[in-house]
């Protein structure tokens, strides 16, 4: 009997917090890094009576840009706010101030995927269970406008939904929106997965909520596609409900029945005026769109037409730092492509490693100088690494450092000539192997050679003498 096959359905939900000053609906401070408990509360955030929310101009306006980002359809003619009603305890107004039938962003796509919808709300509080029987309620969280996209069910696999993700988190820095740090938990992925036999009919959606990592999205994802199959497989059925991720088990665990949206009894806020938000915040599409900086699909071309490896363009992208370094480098090089591609190697790698380390990056004036004498072999490899240590740790320039510690490559060919004869001269074992066909002799002879020269030699000039006069 032929094997099931099983077509796969994924859509996502994404919460990110919105990096403000203070929180959606009141002034309170926005901190994710406040390590005190209930200090960045105030009456409106904590739900008093007759206290009235006043939505951040702000946060509106960097999701509006997110949706500029992804070509969505912008609500700048009519918007509202929705009271989700819904047991909360880490809110403390009972319901949470969301958006339902007008959200601020309708349609887009990201990395080749459909979303759904952008909206913004409020953040939950923080809770601590302790053992006994209380908990522990932190509520400097709380009210934090927080952004959450809804994506089309259009993903039809873990790696794909992890991919998604990352390109959002990307966007996000790259917008100034958020941080998005998922250790924080300032960016959340929840996953609404099904498997069905018919590619035209969904199966049973489960959600598996709160996935803090994209390590664990992926995780998450293949394990559940496993235990769907395995229960049809056995004929049973799959029920519709809420499951967690236990990541040191490796495996999901149910939370509760799912709920519909008529579960949380949506209705516009009473407190809140409908919103037209051109007229009233002053906003413009191409205001908006205008504000946006290169986005990280143009980045990612204009890095890989220069020819640069694709795990090299990713650094690029996630590390601003070296990216803006990079570009400046670069813009001196002209038609030099070499010299592009030997920069993307070592700002990358090494300038990455020197400075995870405590090293400052080179200005773009001494690093392009450096990157130059290396395409022009004035600088061995072990050279160039050696003084861009020395700059990331005490700056300087560095054809200045490079003649003060004799780093300098030789490329004379008369002083060159003298060191591989002496070398020959000193290594007959080394020359009779070479001779007998044991080619790889030949690198310990330029090894020798290297030594002797503390690194200075051109290892291409040395190669091609050796050869020469073992003839």
């Amino acid at each position: 009997m032929a094997e099931k096959q099983y077509y796969t359905t994924i859509g996502l939900e994404i919460h990110a917090e919105v990096k403000t000053k203070t929180k959606m609906f009141c002034a309170c401070k926005n901190d994710a890094d406040e390590e005190r408990p209930n200090v960045n509360i105030c009456p409106v955030c904590m739900g008093h009576p007759g206290t009235l929310p006043r939505p951040n101009r702000e946060a509106i306006r960097q999701v509006l840009r997110v949706g500029s980002a992804v070509g969505g359809k912008l609500a700048l003619e009519f918007t509202e706010f929705d009271r989700k009603n819904y047991f909360y305890p880490d809110i403390p107004k009972g319901y949470q101030l969301s958006q339902y039938k007008y959200p601020l962003v309708n349609g887009g796509n990201l990395n080749g995927v459909e979303l759904t919808r952008v909206h913004i709300e409020e953040d939950t509080g923080t809770s601590l269970h302790e053992e006994g029987d209380y908990s522990l309620l932190n509520y400097n969280r709380a009210g934090v406008p927080l952004m959450e996209l809804v994506t089309e069910p259009v993903i039809t696999s873990a790696k794909q939904a992890s991919d998604f993700a990352k390109e959002l988190q990307l966007l996000l820095r790259t917008l100034g929106a958020s941080e998005a740090n998922m250790e924080k938990g300032e960016m959340r992925v929840e996953a609404n997965i099904s498997i069905s036999e018919d590619p035209k009919v969904f199966g049973t959606k489960v959600e598996v909520k709160n996935l803090n990592s994209f390590k664990a999205v992926e995780k998450a994802i293949e394990y559940e596609l496993k235990r769907h199959e395995a229960l049809l497989e056995k004929g049973e059925k799959i029920v519709q409900e809420t499951r967690g991720w236990d990541e040191n088990k490796g495996s999901t665990f149910s939370q509760r029945q799912k709920e519909d949206a008529h579960d949380y009894k949506y209705f516009p806020d009473p407190d809140i005026p409908k919103l037209k938000l051109g007229e009233v915040l002053g906003f413009s599409e191409l205001e908006l769109k205008n504000s946006l900086p290169e986005l990280p699909w143009k980045k990612r071309e204009r890095f890989l037409k220069l020819k640069i490896k694709e795990e090299q363009v990713e650094t690029l992208l996630n590390r601003p730092d070296i990216e803006e370094v990079f570009d400046k480098v670069v813009s001196k090089f002209s038609e030099n492509n070499n010299a592009v591609i030997i920069t993307a190697n070592y700002l990358t790698t090494d300038v990455v490693s020197l400075k995870e380390k405590g090293g400052k990056i080179p200005d773009a004036e001494n690093l392009a100088k450096l990157m130059l004498m290396t395409t022009e072999n004035k600088l061995s490899s072990r050279g160039t690494k050696d003084i861009l240590a020395i700059m990331m740790a005490e700056g300087g320039d560095p054809e200045k450092i490079a003649e003060e510690k004799k780093l300098l490559q030789v490329s004379d060919t008369g002083a060159i000539k003298e060191i591989v004869l002496k070398i020959i001269a000193n290594n007959p074992n080394a020359v009779l192997e070479y001779k007998a066909g044991k080619s790889a002799s030949i690198q310990f002879l330029i090894g020798q050679a290297m030594k002797e020269t503390k690194g200075a030699a051109n290892p291409k000039m040395l190669q091609e003498m050796f050869v020469e006069s073992l003839k």
